[in-house]
């Protein structure tokens, strides 16, 4: 299965559980999985989006 698929199956399934994801974080995850980041640099932009603070 490509990244492509592979990521567009998971955002079906976040939507079909009611929640939203924008494109901003598939780009993210095209980028993990792609290995352009790392698991930390993934989490970093996460928790920064979200406002997360704790470590």
């Amino acid at each position: 299965m490509s990244i492509d698929k592979a990521i567009e199956n998971a955002v079906a399934s976040i939507k079909m559980e009611g929640y939203q994801i924008d494109n901003e974080c598939v780009e993210w995850c095209k980028k993990l999985l792609g290995n352009e980041i790392s698991m930390e640099q993934y989490i970093a932009l996460v928790k920064q989006k979200s406002g997360v603070v704790a470590q």
